[in-house]
């Protein structure tokens, strides 16, 4: 099926440079996305990241009124998102737009806790002391890949699996996951998002996002629904 025009598709790369020919792409740090302040003017926006790169991208995004369609360079640790949706590379996305082949989308839901957001994890349980660990390791040969998460998860395993029963039973605890949605609820696991309200214990929480660590600065939780975009797949 015939797409738009190429002359007529503007897309803006975040994370890294990039170029094909015939396709005119501007490319920016992820610094440098709070100065442009016309991306509704572009058709497409690629990602160079992580789960937590396109995360940080769509919290500046989400609230307008138009968004561009998203497209995925999964360059990160995990890429919860792209595996999820099973999107082609970024060469290939490419290779189409230029041929005018209409691309397929996907929507991926967005979720809002206070004032931030996440795509599918949330959480100060497990999850929390992992990612934790995690970004300790991340110097030397560890910096990059999985391997400091592998060796995080070792470390924490015993600690785990005598704490989780007692974490699912806090009124104090919670992680969401909503890759595995079947699971509705159990104990403090939500593999579902509605509403959520909770109270934890004093002013400032870390909690992990999206494999990101934050830090809430309220006692009081809210989590909701606050959307969603499309991934070009």
């Amino acid at each position: 099926m015939s797409l738009e025009r190429k002359d007529s598709i503007k897309i803006l790369s975040i994370g890294r440079e990039i170029t094909y020919s015939g396709i005119d792409i501007v490319s920016i740090k992820p610094s440098q996305l709070s100065q442009e302040h016309d991306i509704e003017s572009y058709s497409h926006v690629i990602i160079n990241g992580g789960d937590g790169m396109v995360r940080r991208v769509l919290k500046q995004l989400h609230t307008l009124d138009s968004l561009p369609k998203f497209i995925l360079n999964p360059i990160g640790s995990f890429n919860v998102v792209a595996k999820i949706h099973r999107v082609s590379s970024v060469d290939r996305v490419l290779e189409r737009l230029s041929k005018g082949i209409e691309l397929e989308t996907e929507k991926h839901h967005i979720f809002r806790l206070n004032d931030e957001i996440f795509l599918f994890s949330a959480g100060n349980m497990g999850d929390l002391q992992h990612i934790l660990l995690s970004e300790t390791f991340r110097f030397g040969w560890l910096k990059y890949g999985i391997s400091k998460y592998i060796l995080s998860a070792i470390f924490l395993l015993p600690a785990h699996i005598v704490m989780t029963p007692f974490m699912l039973l806090s009124s104090e605890r919670f992680f969401i996951f909503t890759p595995i949605k079947w699971i509705k609820k159990f104990g403090n696991f939500y593999g579902e998002v509605e509403d959520i309200h909770m109270e934890l214990h004093g002013d400032h929480n870390m909690i992990e996002l999206d494999g990101d660590l934050v830090t809430i600065y309220s006692k009081y939780i809210d989590i909701s629904k606050a959307g969603y975009f499309y991934i070009v797949v």
